[in-house]
């Protein structure tokens, strides 16, 4: 029982399944794609929060928060970024806002940033918060009008209604910091054990098949480029996980770069994992000439998939750090960092690996069909 056969019993023909696989793997990124409108904002900040991030749509405005770093300790500065946009995600210019921090416990206003002019709405502050517990964030916003100028430089008074914008014609959005002393170490901590062990029990298992074949099936064939193979897979994943955690740095501008990276790693993810699956499911040797083709058809697509969808991620690199990106929200080339050099190096040996094994492949499906009709011929 073939590998695409075991999970589609009632599908006629491993071929069929082979390329409705590759057709849902093909279309995955542009099905999720499909889900992400372009008619909401996304923040423009260095990375995408995952922590004491806020957002809050009042109005006509788009107001997106984070810190810097995520987890701030008391007594320490911290960086307060904002975002404001409009409804189609592009910067608000030209505004007057006002930042307050109250405590959340006791209702108290800790701080307040006056009436400044922004001429774009991506600004930061700056603000060391006293003690361990929450705090709310009000950011108050009114457009650049002949009237706003008089309330440049003054503040107004606190409030106990927190949204409360009764004292002036403006919009007022509210977000929440939380401040801890070790929540972040814990954080980062749980995070990458999970990781290091889901690596490591991968590694261990196929470590494990790897030495079992070699001391078996690759006995018996010695070109069977097994060790390449294994390598394809390891390749592929190093730059899923690149792909995966780079993502919420790009979603910080657009969300569909977010979504795209995302798909394209879990893509190389499974495109790795099949592709050494294919390879464990392949028996010794095989009399059988449709056996052979079979083989061959599904180890073609494979690569093909393979082969494509990492030359088009490349092609993409190299166009946006040269022109600016599709759906770019400041028109401008994304700068060169090691994150990207290092998962397109990979992803370059990877093409190089693949291109290598289907050129290998094809020579051998040849030679296996000589030798089948060989010993076709003989028994007759």
């Amino acid at each position: 029982m073939n590998l695409f056969t075991r999970f589609k019993p009632n599908i006629s023909g491993p071929r069929t399944v082979s390329i409705l696989f590759m057709l849902f793997l093909y279309c995955l990124p542009l099905v999720i794609l499909s889900f992400a409108s372009t008619n909401f904002a996304f923040s423009h900040l260095e990375h995408l929060p995952h922590y004491n991030g806020g957002f809050s749509g009042v109005g006509k405005y788009y107001i997106f928060q984070g810190m810097e770093p995520d987890f701030p300790r008391p007594g320490e500065p911290a960086g307060i970024i904002l975002s404001i946009q409009d409804n189609k995600g592009y910067d608000m210019t030209n505004i007057v806002t006002m930042v307050e921090i109250y405590d959340e416990k006791s209702g108290d206003r800790l701080a307040v940033f006056p009436w400044t002019k922004h001429d774009v709405g991506d600004f930061r502050l700056y603000y060391s918060f006293p003690q361990i517990g929450n705090y709310a964030l009000v950011v108050s916003v009114v457009d650049d009008l002949p009237a706003s100028e008089g309330r440049i430089g003054l503040s107004s008074p606190a409030r106990s209604t927190l949204l409360d914008s009764s004292d002036c014609d403006c919009e007022r959005g509210l977000m929440n910091i939380s401040v801890t002393n070790n929540f972040g170490t814990i954080y980062y901590s749980s995070i990458f054990t999970g990781v290091l062990m889901c690596i490591a029990v991968l590694g261990a298992v196929l470590g494990l098949v790897f030495l079992k074949r070699r001391k078996t099936i690759m006995s018996a064939n010695s070109g069977d480029k097994q060790v390449l193979k294994y390598c394809i897979l390891f390749l592929a994943m190093a730059a899923g996980f690149v792909h995966i955690a780079v993502f919420p740095g790009h979603a910080s501008l657009r969300i569909e770069y977010s979504i795209f990276l995302f798909a394209a790693g879990a893509a190389q993810f499974a495109y790795g994992i099949v592709y050494v699956l294919i390879s464990l499911n392949e028996s010794k040797t095989s009399n059988n000439v449709a056996s052979v083709r079979t083989h061959y058809r599904k180890t073609a697509i494979l690569n093909l998939f393979g082969l494509i969808g990492s030359s088009v991620l490349l092609g993409l690199y190299l166009y946006s750090v040269i022109f600016p990106p599709p759906l770019s929200p400041n028109n401008v080339a994304e700068q060169i960092d090691v994150a990207g050099v290092l998962a397109k190096s990979t992803e370059a040996i990877l093409v190089g690996g693949v291109v290598y094994l289907m050129i290998w492949e094809r020579r051998r499906f040849r030679s296996e069909l000589i030798r089948c009709q060989q010993q076709s011929r003989s028994k007759l």
